[in-house]
């Protein structure tokens, strides 16, 4: 029988199945039928009277959302409080973590502002498919979240002070059963402060089974002069060893641009930046505005962050699969193999089990530089 609860779009819209709608905020936790905006304020009863989380603690993890399935997270918006001096950094001190039925180790972890594509602890516009980020860090992600059992969707505070406010929303829907096939959702954040030359970063290794690698995120600080995109992303299946079966044509080509991304303006080469739905280059920056009043110097190496999904061409593997990038330069005299510092997000379904993440980098090394 045809089953339609994952086709959402314009055209399916008249389509009608058996799902039941929920959506979890602050003033309602548990996604209760009925009991929506119930929390008083100043206005009287069922005026906006807990919009979001108060005071997430240093060394605090909080449930977000604990949910019975069978179901499908089908939409999540985040905000937090705005930035001061105080919570410079917090985007990368907030690690978001979630857990698909009875696991106990995650199927997503990251900093928070690195899985809505928002690298380096601070905010930018993100203008794609899945994710999206509007002012003033509105951070929105549209990904289909399926789970059998439950779900459970936590946020750690390691900032070394209070968050004072966390305002968020989860919008579910609950269903009989799903189809067999239906796969589960996972995100894994990695960094490498200085890559080692001749030797590829590792955007996603260790997983095992059957599922679809769907996009990266890539926070890349160059560390050294000259063009930095000549490396090819690699992606080895189903056995691949000292070769992969998909592999580009460098960094710059893989994020749908060419060139250099260069533009010129006055007679100067100019980064070009820009969002789509499926690839983008959202951010560029080599000055560090929010804190140069404090330390008088904003300079810093360039900063510059990507995103590709693979939501037209899902990139399927059966048994295993490993993604890596390569840090290789062109200058006057040629390619030349480089060091810089690379943090990446790694999106995909597959089916569970899944192979336990290595250890989350402590927060002082997640920094910028």
């Amino acid at each position: 029988m045809f089953n339609n609860i994952f086709m959402n779009g314009l055209s399916t819209l008249p389509l009608m199945n058996n799902g039941k709608s929920r959506a979890i905020t602050a003033e309602n936790p548990h996604g209760e039928k009925g009991k929506g905006g119930m929390a008083a304020s100043n206005l009287g009863k069922s005026r906006k009277g807990s919009p979001c989380l108060r005071g997430l603690a240093p060394g605090s993890t909080t449930t977000l959302a604990e949910i019975e399935g069978p179901g499908i997270i089908q939409y999540i918006w985040i905000t937090v409080t705005d930035k001061t001096e105080a919570d410079y950094f917090v985007l990368r001190d907030l690690v978001i973590r979630f857990y698909w039925d009875d696991e106990e180790e995650p199927s997503v972890e990251s900093p928070l502002g690195d899985f809505f594509c928002n690298g380096f602890g601070r905010g930018c516009i993100i203008n794609s498919m899945p994710i999206v980020v509007n002012p003033t860090r509105g951070m929105n992600c549209y990904f289909p979240m399926p789970f059998r059992k439950k779900t459970r969707i936590t946020i750690e505070n390691q900032h070394e002070v209070e968050v004072p406010a966390f305002f968020y929303q989860i919008d579910y829907c609950l269903y009989d059963e799903l189809p067999e096939e239906t796969a589960y959702f996972h995100a894994q954040w990695k960094r490498e402060r200085l890559t080692e030359k001749q030797k590829d970063y590792t955007i996603l290794d260790g997983v095992k089974g059957k599922g679809q690698y769907i996009g990266t995120y890539i926070a890349l600080t160059t560390l050294e002069r000259y063009w930095w995109g000549e490396g090819e992303l690699k992606v080895y299946l189903d056995g691949d060893e000292d070769y992969p079966t998909i592999c580009g044509t460098g960094m710059e080509d893989y994020f749908g641009g060419a060139w250099s991304f260069a533009l010129q303006e006055d007679g100067k080469t100019v980064e070009n930046t820009y969002c789509t739905p499926f690839l983008g280059y959202p951010y560029y920056s080599h000055h560090d505005e929010e804190v140069h009043n404090l330390y008088h110097n904003d300079d810093c190496p360039p900063m510059r962050g990507f995103y590709r999904w693979h939501i037209m061409d899902p990139i399927r593997f059966a048994e295993d699969i490993r993604v890596t990038i390569q840090q290789i330069g062109v200058n006057h005299k040629g390619l030349f193999e480089r060091q810089d510092d690379l943090a990446s997000v790694a999106y995909w379904y597959q089916a569970e089990p899944h192979t336990p993440f290595v250890p989350l980098m402590k927060k002082e090394d997640r920094w910028p530089r």
